[in-house]
């Protein structure tokens, strides 16, 4: 697998392949609830405020790249859209998650995965994120993951996605932040259990707009 996806391809791809696994009653997606998936803001780094005719031209650069699909139901006037990572690829699950996870909100350590991607894949620990980054990162001829040099005055190492033009690089040196708080942990465990609750709001309220088009 070599993609090689601009950031807008990438939050497309990564809403599609978030409401298959998330809310999978409501998937394949309208361009309306597409569009809303693409703009939430929770879950999503950084916001975007994209239109109709750009999300939809998008679609059409996935559709040419063979990775997703327009679909029309039977009963339906309405066009919908899915992605087919399934039909090319041979991910797992947990696979899926985590990289739909790192399209949708940038580099992140693996406790912040595991917080963060409850909603499509429960992991029971932070071993076990790790355990499938590191798989992510070993594929032989097309690695998906990259673990990113350790920040200055923090303790967890972030991963990011290599499917963009763009990888991630270390940041230039800084001065060395204070010692952490004892609780930055919890913090940061609540702020995402908060950007979970947010997100869940953002979906119901992205599906009462479409039902209300």
């Amino acid at each position: 697998m070599s993609l090689n996806l601009n950031p807008l391809q990438l939050r497309v791809l990564g809403c599609l392949v978030e409401k298959d696994l998330s809310t999978p009653e409501y998937y394949p997606l309208s361009l309306n609830a597409l569009v809303n998936a693409c703009n939430q803001k929770s879950n999503r780094d950084p916001f975007l405020n994209l239109e109709a005719s750009l999300v939809h031209g998008i679609m059409d650069s996935l559709r040419d790249a063979g990775l997703a699909v327009f679909v029309s139901e039977a009963g339906s006037r309405v066009e919908k859209y899915r992605h087919s990572l399934t039909e090319r690829f041979n991910f797992t699950r947990p696979e899926f998650a985590i990289l739909t996870e790192l399209m949708l909100r940038g580099p992140q350590t693996p406790g912040e995965l595991r917080t963060r991607c409850e909603r499509m894949y429960h992991f029971d620990d932070v071993d076990t994120v790790e355990h499938t980054l590191r798989k992510l990162a070993s594929r032989e001829s097309d690695p998906l993951v990259l673990q990113l040099p350790l920040q200055p005055g923090k303790k967890d190492q972030r991963w990011a996605h290599l499917l963009g033009s763009e990888v991630p690089s270390q940041p230039p040196p800084r001065t060395p932040a204070p010692v952490s708080n004892p609780q930055a942990d919890r913090i940061t465990h609540l702020e995402a259990e908060l950007e979970k609750l947010k997100d869940e709001v953002a979906e119901i309220k992205g599906l009462l707009d479409a039902l209300t088009r």
